[in-house]
């Protein structure tokens, strides 16, 4: 605010100008990342990359696909449930896009950070990716196995009986 704006609120004047008006990006759908996932499916199939590259791709937008359904089982605002959608979304297919976009015989043979090659640096990538993945996968899932066991602790107090002393 400058010192004319200032001073025509002062007066009750309106200001020459409009605020700018903000705009928040949209919170992408379960659909949005299920097509996000497609696209990063498509882009390792067919030999675009080295096979140890394609078959962790896979298996990080596999764990995805299990856990967005259960995304609220972490809380919707969440740091996990962030994660699920930035690795679908950004984190999986920039790293992806990072390596497609060097030469292949240059990505997979050249140091470039203690003396590791592109193709080292993206596999590490992945790796840590899919553990992260695999690990709110588990603790999404947990919620709902913590449920049956709070579940079956009810019945066993309310009925006295587990099912090894039924005649």
């Amino acid at each position: 605010m400058g010192l004319r704006d200032w001073w025509d609120r002062l007066n009750g004047r309106a200001p020459a100008t409009a605020p700018p008006e903000v705009v928040l990006d949209r919170v992408p759908t379960e659909a949005d990342l299920l097509a996000a996932l497609d696209a990063t499916d498509a882009s390792v199939a067919d030999g675009a990359v080295p096979a140890p590259v394609a078959s962790r791709v896979r298996r990080i937008t596999r764990t995805v696909r299990e856990t967005l359904p259960r995304v609220r089982n972490l809380g919707l605002g969440s740091a996990e449930a962030y994660a699920v959608t930035a690795t679908a979304t950004d984190y999986l297919p920039e790293a992806l896009e990072a390596y497609t976009r060097l030469p292949r015989q240059w990505a997979d043979s050249r140091p470039v950070e203690d003396g590791r090659t592109s193709l080292m640096l993206l596999v590490d990538t992945l790796d840590l990716l899919a553990s992260t993945m695999d690990a709110i996968f588990d603790a999404a899932v947990r919620v709902d196995a913590n449920a049956l066991v709070v579940q079956g602790r009810f019945l066993q107090e309310k009925f006295g009986r587990t099912s090894s002393e039924l005649p």
